[in-house]
């Protein structure tokens, strides 16, 4: 290991390229101009972003964005904020955006660890998910997996007093890594009544890859902790 692979900076992803379709070309035409927003190296302004003051739900990696937009037309009285850096995902959920008339959703196409750092005022937001982040199954890429202690504990710097850390993966091992790294954490409580894992909540769609994987036998595990005082 070289002295630069020992410190590494921790970032949400690893960038994969894919090609767009025409659907998705068009959508980041139209509709990226009205929602996306440009990573910036200072502070956003929420309530200015989403031109009003509402409730805040960070989404880091939301994939092709199809349960974040459903999340949305389901709670148009609250704001939601999506971060993606494949860009055929990007497209997908902006088509979405645009045929489900949103306007509670803005997104990004940033490495989420910078924006956060960067962009994401403290204690500005009410919940934020991780749903099914890359396992990086094999032992020796576990310590890429984002969700590690020093990460938690920014993300909680960015919740307010009681605001939610949602944690959803359909790798047993994965849940068993998010499960320790958030019950050491000093900054969150956990909601499940057991201390262990959580019920899926009813504003979480169940995405069809999750569908397939629960008609094989696959297990999910969500978890929930509450930001503390």
């Amino acid at each position: 290991m070289t002295d630069q692979d020992h410190h590494r900076p921790l970032r949400s992803f690893v960038l994969r390229q894919g090609r767009l379709t025409s659907g998705q070309k068009l959508a980041l035409e139209s509709q990226w101009p009205i929602v996306g927003l440009e990573f910036q190296n200072d502070f956003l302004d929420l309530e200015k972003a989403f031109d009003r003051k509402a409730p805040t739900t960070l989404e880091i990696g939301f994939g092709n964005g199809d349960s974040l937009a459903q999340m949305a037309k389901n709670a148009p009285e609250c704001n939601f904020f999506g971060i993606e850096v494949h860009r055929p995902g990007v497209g997908h959920l902006l088509h979405l955006v645009e045929e489900y008339e949103l306007s509670n959703v803005r997104v990004m196409h940033h490495d989420a660890v910078e924006i956060i750092n960067k962009m994401i005022p403290d204690g500005s937001l009410d919940r934020i998910q991780i749903y099914f982040p890359d396992p990086w199954h094999k032992k020796r890429h576990n310590k890429r997996r984002i969700v590690q202690p020093e990460f938690v504990a920014l993300l909680a710097t960015k919740l307010h007093q009681g605001g939610v850390l949602h944690l959803a993966t359909d790798w047993e091992h994965y849940a068993q890594q998010m499960l320790k790294v958030m019950t050491a954490a000093p900054d969150y409580a956990n909601q499940a009544t057991s201390g262990g894992y959580a019920e899926r909540p009813d504003y979480r769609p169940l995405t069809k890859f999750e569908n397939r994987g629960i008609k094989l036998g696959h297990g999910v595990w969500d978890l929930m902790f509450q930001k503390l005082p």
